[in-house]
């Protein structure tokens, strides 16, 4: 049974963490759809334990760092940075472009680290380089959708969302779930996925899964990203091999197994307790 108080004060969590932004108790009320009397007794919850403050000047809310220590204490017990940031690198390097790594959260996934390996020309280096993947509209999302069923592909797009904001995203993005499922066998039968001009008009990407040992389950996605004027058809030929290695390696040294996973859980709330 859902513990209904912890869900909420999770929920405004999220929200702020959204954007990083502040917001007034009535528009924090209405987005959760709860009453202010209700939103008001979980939000002087937050504040009480150090996660949220109210602007004495406005009266909004936002969260405090403890939320991003928390994030870095895991991040870094992990091993991410130890063990995956140095390969990242030199894959970066060896592409000549931008390259991601994202993880699966629930049915999302999560932009978490990434490195610039282009040196000169025109360069690709996106405002946004954390947050949660577009699933349909990137390469990295469709390189993680591709390892699920049909079914739960499709419902992991449309938890996040569905096609109602298409229009943020290129010209070429995918508008409909049979597109959608085309597209993930295809990607599924090559080994990796592709987007042109689809996430950011004049923007390539090229991505493959991550998984937790070469035959686990998928935990995440590596991506190379670059201008579609420099990552031709023929550069794409050559660029696939390199990010399927390169998820092939990660595959074997991923961190974040099953078994140790709630491990680096606890010791990261304890640190930050």
């Amino acid at each position: 049974m859902a513990h209904v108080p912890a869900e909420r004060c999770l929920g405004i969590i999220e929200l702020l963490a959204d954007g990083a932004r502040e917001m007034p108790l009535g528009e924090i009320a209405d987005r959760l759809v709860l009453p202010k009397s209700g939103a008001h007794r979980l939000l002087a919850t937050l504040v009480d334990l150090g996660w949220a403050e109210q602007d004495p000047g406005t009266g909004f809310y936002r969260l405090t760092m403890r939320l991003a220590v928390l994030g870095q204490r895991f991040y870094v017990a992990s091993g991410v940075p130890d063990i995956c940031q140095p390969l990242l690198d030199r894959f970066a390097r060896d592409c000549r472009e931008f390259a991601r790594l994202a993880v699966v959260d629930g049915n999302s996934l999560v932009w978490i680290a990434h490195a610039q390996g282009a040196t000169g020309g025109l360069l690709y280096q996106p405002a946004d380089t954390t947050g949660t993947v577009p699933l349909y509209a990137t390469a990295s999302g469709k390189a993680w959708l591709a390892t699920l069923g049909s079914d739960e592909a499709v419902h992991n797009v449309m938890r996040n969302g569905g096609f109602n904001h298409a229009d943020r995203y290129g010209p070429n993005v995918i508008r409909s779930i049979e597109a959608l499922l085309r597209d993930l066998r295809t990607t599924a039968r090559r080994g990796y996925g592709l987007a042109l001009n689809e996430a950011e008009p004049g923007v390539t990407a090229i991505a493959a899964a991550v998984r937790s040992g070469r035959d686990g389950a998928a935990v995440g996605t590596v991506s190379i990203a670059g201008p579609t004027s420099r990552v031709s058809e023929r550069r794409i030929r050559e660029l696939a091999p390199l990010v399927m290695q390169c998820a092939s390696e990660l595959s074997n040294l991923w961190p974040l197994r099953p078994k140790t996973l709630t491990n680096h859980v606890a010791k990261a709330a304890s640190k930050a307790a």
